[in-house]
């Protein structure tokens, strides 16, 4: 029995564990090899003209990160569109559109390049000064942005490649693309940061090249899996050409996807500029703690990839208990997953911060932040999970409009809010739970009023 037939067929609980395993593995994997780029940045040596190296150096990842995640969300988001409407194609028994619509995604992903190549020449430079006047930030954020933005092909298509394979269900082969691209970063960031075995020391820009290097080799071993392995979903050369129906499904399931991850480099800038005028410690420490929490987010993004295509492809059959069964146990899984978080920040808060070479002051408000934000894990759960849901659905709208509650209409105010406060490096974290906690509400009122209409 071939694996279409396992989403539609088999327990949901167990299907989506066993999809699910992998996923999260893989997306943990990323998660490490992000934080290994902070680790060793953190620790590079000091110059006879700059002392404090590494703090500046993080302090550069944390400007350079809202830009950075604009390139994944146009990846992911466009590889979320084709996910859907490819497990949905397959659910309704029609191939041919199934692959229609991952050859447009692969011509989407063409443009999508082009226009970073652009971001890179015109934009970097305005952005990094939008945030430090520091020159020496400046010098280091701007030359790890440009080398993104112009090898930004390997991030675009991995996002669309993984997703193909996961809309079929086979995320055992996302996972080794992923697994692949990780174990390259992890190796070549010591190297090239630091100079060793005969490389010269590149310093931040070594981290970068590490970076996308490592992408471009999830990206390749993505593709090969997908063209060798993915025999559900039929490829020929005419399938690249545009049409505009395929265009108009992907989007519609792609542009609150970009908004929604597009919304997080949003709320990372907004931030940026926020803690930036309480003191740079805020800035650093909010980096690092976003590092940190990025190993449960992308736990939580793995099992979202699979609720999606789950949901779609019984949404495709008219399976209405296995769609409802499929949102309980999307919601339980994400929950469990980000209590167990809020144990491990609470508990080892001060362990996972002393990871990083930085400020005594820097990791201070990095362990208070962990420990603050900690206690909305489980309400971030609740949001991913039914975020997950409705891109399935298609209820694209609903999506956007709990992204914008989470990351830009109330976390930011909010936090200007506090950061105006007698207190500003303690009330600062707090704009994070309060956010989550109103937009958990908003979800579930959407989530149930979606059901009810679909």
């Amino acid at each position: 029995m071939d694996r279409e037939n396992v989403m539609g067929t088999k327990p949901i609980p167990g299907v989506m564990l066993k999809m699910a395993i992998p996923v999260i593995i893989s997306m943990l994997l990323q998660a490490c090899y992000n934080i290994v780029d902070s680790v060793f940045v953190s620790r590079m040596p000091d110059t006879a003209e700059i002392a404090g190296m590494g703090e500046y150096g993080v302090n550069a990842l944390t400007l350079a990160f809202p830009l950075q995640m604009i390139i994944g969300a146009f990846g992911i988001g466009t590889g979320v569109g084709v996910n859907a409407l490819v497990s949905r194609s397959l659910g309704e028994k029609n191939p041919e559109k199934a692959g229609k619509t991952a050859g447009n995604g692969m011509f989407l992903g063409f443009l999508f390049y082009l226009m970073f190549i652009a971001v890179g020449f015109f934009v970097v430079g305005f952005y990094t000064r939008s945030q430090t006047n520091d020159q020496v930030s400046i010098s280091m954020c701007s030359s790890y942005l440009r080398i993104n933005m112009f090898v930004s092909f390997g991030l675009i298509y991995f996002g669309i490649f993984e997703k193909l394979l996961q809309s079929t269900g086979k995320t055992i082969y996302s996972t080794i693309a992923q697994v692949c691209g990780a174990l390259t970063n992890i190796v070549l960031d010591p190297v090239m940061i630091f100079g060793l075995l005969g490389f010269p020391a590149l310093g931040i820009s070594g981290a970068a090249w590490a970076t996308v290097i490592g992408q471009v080799v999830s990206m390749i071993v993505a593709m090969a899996l997908h063209f060798g392995k993915n025999k559900e979903v039929p490829w020929e050369a005419r399938f690249l050409k545009p049409e505009g129906e395929i265009v108009k499904g992907i989007f519609s399931i792609a542009i609150p996807a970009i908004i929604m991850q597009g919304l997080l480099s949003v709320m990372s800038y907004g931030i940026n500029l926020i803690f930036g005028s309480v003191s740079v410690a805020a800035v650093t420490a909010y980096g690092i703690f976003f590092k940190i929490e990025q190993f449960l987010l992308y736990a939580l993004f793995g099992l979202r990839d699979v609720i999606t295509p789950v949901i779609a492809y019984n949404y495709g059959a008219g399976n209405d208990k296995r769609v409802k069964e499929g949102v309980k146990y999307g919601v339980i899984f994400c929950s469990v997953v980000m209590i167990a978080g809020t144990v491990v920040f609470e508990l080892f808060a001060p362990n996972l911060v002393s990871m990083f070479d930085v400020s005594e002051h820097s990791a201070v408000l990095c362990v208070r932040a962990l420990r603050i934000v900690g206690t909305c894990m489980i309400f971030v759960g609740i949001n991913m999970a039914l975020q997950g849901v409705f891109q399935a659905l298609n209820c694209g709208m609903s999506s956007l409009i709990v992204s914008l509650l989470r990351m830009l209409v109330i976390v930011l105010p909010l936090a200007y809010i506090f950061s105006r406060t007698p207190y500003p490096e303690w009330m600062i974290w707090f704009a994070i739970p309060i956010a989550e906690a109103v937009s958990a509400v908003a979800a579930i009122v959407l989530v149930k009023r979606a059901l009810k209409k679909k």
